[in-house]
């Protein structure tokens, strides 16, 4: 039997079991180890986006949960409308499911995958090398390992810790009729359009401009040839170029500039240098960043000597820790901490980066 365990019970972790799934293996094959109570993978993810209200995926044509790309949820709307205009938008690149598409295909793809069949919940807190593979909080010794611990935690600046105005973008909130948001994402730009259509008056206080493209890093770096380039980077070129990427960033176009230029016009939206005396501060600062935020991360660092660079863990252009990856046993980082592999690693396009590759490793395994 293969000894394949998955860390993570979130979207990431579920995009990984699919693959895994459409890849041959049985669910029999494959521990997911959960930490929550509630084994839906969406479930984390739905009370963010439920939080900013959101209603279409960032994400453009790979926006689902489907281990293959084409034709995903498009297919899906273009039956239900009888129309070939979500297909022709995803060949392009330019269709965005509706986030209650998103969630409902998931559920049925949990549901036939065999997913909760496979889940056991448990919270993982030590990885380590053993003969055989990896040692997993003494709950066996699987071959082959992909972690996915998700986002360490919501990222709070230390001034609006405890400060009673204070809420964080994706936890349940209501709107002031004066709000500041702080930050300049796709959270916060979601947050500016929420508030003022509540009535609020809104400030944005910002550390630095948003970057105005569609996805969270620039098109070039889900390609094969971008990456190439990316990867070709020396360590500290590759972890500045990183620091770049990760920009906040918001999509041009009338959906914001439009309600944006209205409301400031009226008086309503304006940028100003730091908080002010707002009757609430929405914090849309994202998530904490880095392997050293994540205690499993941090340990596994720690008792293996692996390399780092900032504060990501060096992965191999596979996602791979390359010290302990080799011909007979894996170790595989996805989501956020995949950063090093794949810049957009936080994304539906970055997670199946990680598990497709994840899946090669484990079938040419010859003692799988």
């Amino acid at each position: 039997m293969t000894r394949v365990a998955v860390v993570g019970g979130g979207v990431v972790g579920f995009v990984a079991y699919a693959t895994l799934r459409r890849g041959g293996l049985e669910p029999q094959e494959i521990t997911v180890f959960a930490p929550d109570d509630d084994p839906d993978p969406t479930a984390a993810w739905r009370r963010r986006a439920a939080s900013i209200r959101q209603t279409h995926m960032r994400s453009e044509s790979d926006g689902h949960c489907l281990a293959s790309s084409f034709p995903g949820l498009a297919l899906r709307e273009a039956g239900r409308r009888r129309s070939l205009g979500p297909l022709l938008q995803s060949v392009c690149d330019r269709y965005h499911p509706m986030v209650e598409d998103f969630l409902a295909q998931a559920e049925e793809l949990r549901a036939r995958s065999g997913w909760d069949g496979s889940v056991v919940r448990a919270k993982v807190t030590r990885v380590r090398a053993a003969e055989g593979g990896f040692e997993l909080d003494g709950a066996g010794v699987f071959r082959h390992v992909l972690l996915a611990p998700g986002h360490p935690g919501l990222n709070v600046p230390a001034e609006l810790e405890g400060d009673p105005r204070a809420v964080h973008a994706y936890e349940p909130h209501e709107y002031a009729s004066r709000v500041t948001v702080l930050g300049a994402g796709m959270a916060a730009a979601t947050e500016w359009l929420n508030a003022l259509a509540a009535g609020a008056e809104v400030v944005s206080v910002r550390r630095r401009e948003p970057v105005r493209q569609p996805l969270n890093v620039p098109r070039p770096f889900f390609s094969r040839r971008g990456l190439q380039e990316f990867h070709r980077l020396g360590a500290d070129e590759r972890a500045a170029k990183l620091r770049t990427l990760l920009a906040p960033s918001y999509p041009p176009g009338r959906q914001f500039d439009e309600p944006l230029e209205r409301a400031s016009a009226e008086g309503r939206f304006r940028v100003e240098p730091s908080v002010n005396g707002a009757e609430q501060v929405i914090c849309a600062t994202g998530f904490l960043r880095g392997f050293g935020k994540d205690p499993l991360l941090a340990r596994l660092v720690a008792e293996h000597g692996l390399r780092t660079a900032g504060s990501w863990i060096v992965l191999a252009p596979d996602s791979t820790v390359a010290e302990l990856t080799d011909g007979t046993r894996t170790l595989s980082l996805a989501g956020a901490p995949g950063q090093w592999a794949f810049p957009a690693a936080d994304t539906l396009a970055g997670a199946k980066y990680a598990a497709r590759a994840f899946l090669r490793r484990v079938k040419a395994c010859p003692t799988r």
